[in-house]
């Protein structure tokens, strides 16, 4: 049975492609929470000031607070749909950073 050898964060850390790593991931994920969170908010928001708009019959009795309120489940799947493909990508760049250094 072979030992690894741990990982020497120090040495990881200083390299330029991991900070650029870091900095790849920051843009994704900062902006997908806000937008994220925008959106899962509105929905209270606009009901709560716009309550008239947010009762307009759209199909039968369904409004538009209700097709927010699913739009919200289809939101989600694509943003975890994009964060998959993304960190794919950053899995394989830490692979190579982190073999990189051995």
């Amino acid at each position: 049975m072979s030992e690894k050898s741990p990982v020497n964060w120090e040495a990881l850390e200083a390299k330029p492609e991991f900070r650029a790593l870091l900095a790849q991931k920051k843009a994704f994920i900062i902006p997908a929470f806000i937008f994220c969170m925008l959106y899962y908010l509105a929905l209270p928001v606009l009901v709560g000031y716009y309550p008239e708009m947010m009762k307009t019959k759209v199909w039968g009795e369904v409004n538009v607070a209700y097709v927010f309120a699913l739009s919200q489940f289809i939101m989600a799947w694509v943003l975890a749909f994009l964060y998959v493909r993304v960190a794919a990508k950053w899995d394989k760049a830490a692979a190579s950073v982190i073999h990189g250094l051995e």
